[in-house]
């Protein structure tokens, strides 16, 4: 069923695909001597992929999961992102600090001059080690910070992790209501906090599966990316005990979106003296 239910959302998205192509060069006939072919061509798929649809699936899940508590981040567009796997309890600084000691460079916030720099690094295959990443959203906002590890010194292959401060009074007062997921008060930098993570690898190059926005290609199995991680961590010294447990009525079991996930979040506090 879930196979069927894949195949048949490809189908339409190609449908409406080629239904735009064909309006733009048969019917509207944009495509003659005032617009060339492929510039038209790629006028609609900018305006399809992240306008149009985008719109549309936002609309859709709107409607589908009206009353269901988000189990995953959120991209832009309000599709399933990357599964929650991992909370680390500290202040911002302990944070910063623990990745560092582990090696690990803290990205850019995602702007005109980040996004130019890291367009330019990922087809020269350049090194950035503090290259942007593309925004998810949890809690209501997007991620308060986040950071990467390069593999083989290039940004199309790297270990990266975002994460989004949770107060500690707010999440014992509202775990395991609606309301939990849907504060987007960010708590103060020096404030003792859950820092909730998101840990994936990216591998290379894709396309978004529903609106086929360019981003990166990513490896599905988190388990084993939350598990590099943590043991990046550990090895600097950076965290205390580890303890894993089951969110099986918030986090999504077997699949989330096209990861594979056992459901289970890593929690650790944060040693590291600052």
């Amino acid at each position: 069923m879930r196979l069927l239910k894949r195949l048949l959302r490809r189908v339409v998205v190609l449908g409406l695909g080629v239904l735009t192509v064909w309006l733009i060069a048969f019917v509207f006939r944009f495509t003659d001597s005032r617009l060339p072919t492929v510039l038209a061509l790629a006028i609609t798929y900018g305006v399809a992929a992240y306008i149009i649809l985008p719109r549309i699936v936002r609309m859709g899940l709107k409607i589908l999961q009206r009353k269901r508590v988000p189990r995953f981040t959120i991209t832009g567009d309000g599709l399933p992102g990357d599964p929650v796997n991992l909370v680390l309890t500290g202040t911002l600084q302990q944070l910063n600090a623990a990745f560092r000691l582990a090696g690990w460079s803290q990205a850019d916030r995602l702007g005109l001059a980040s996004s130019w720099r890291m367009i330019r690094a990922f087809v020269f295959n350049s090194p950035y080690p503090t290259a942007p990443f593309s925004t998810l959203y949890l809690f209501g906002r997007r991620q308060d910070v986040g950071f990467q590890k390069a593999i083989d010194n290039t940004p199309r292959k790297r270990h990266h992790v975002r994460f989004w401060a949770l107060s500690l009074v707010y999440a014992e007062a509202n775990l395991g209501k609606a309301s939990f997921w849907l504060n987007r008060d960010r708590p103060p930098d020096a404030e003792c906090v859950h820092w909730i993570g998101a840990g994936t690898k990216d591998t290379g190059i894709s396309l978004t599966r529903l609106t086929f926005q360019i981003t990166h290609a990513t490896d599905s199995d988190t388990n084993v990316e939350r598990d590099y991680i943590v043991d990046e961590l550990r090895k600097s010294g950076a965290i205390g005990e580890v303890n894993s447990y089951k969110a099986g009525q918030r986090l999504a079991s077997k699949h989330v979106n096209h990861y594979v996930t056992d459901g289970e979040v890593t929690a650790a506090n944060l040693m590291v003296k600052v």
